[in-house]
């Protein structure tokens, strides 16, 4: 699978508009979630794949390489961490976060109520 880069092909896309890039990348298992638990500060490999409920380490290489080549993630020398534009990603994906637990209530709550 390559990499999705804005104006190449991608899923969803023959021209690659940007918004498809994205969607195409946050879409990979555990792209997201890699982003997401980097909010909280770096990590080593090791410990990104325990924060990550043991992701096979084959899969967490591939996708650590795709962030940083779309320039969302960075190493230092403390292990990776967010770049400013993964920063800047995680601020608009952040209130799904919310949403989804107010979501997941709803469905809870309609289900007993059901019942």
């Amino acid at each position: 699978m390559t990499i999705p880069l804005p104006g190449g092909q991608v899923r969803g896309s023959k021209t690659g508009k940007p918004i498809m890039a994205l969607l195409d990348l946050l879409g990979r298992t555990w792209a997201l979630g890699i982003i997401w638990h980097l909010h909280s500060g770096p990590a080593t490999f090791r410990e990104l794949q325990q924060r990550c409920e043991k992701i096979s380490p084959t899969l967490l290489n591939t996708r650590l390489k795709e962030l940083k080549t779309l320039q969302l993630i960075e190493s230092q020398q403390a292990g990776y961490q967010l770049s400013p534009q993964g920063v800047d990603l995680f601020d608009i994906i952040s209130p799904l976060g919310n949403w989804s637990s107010q979501w997941a209530q709803a469905l809870m709550d309609e289900s007993k109520s059901c019942h």
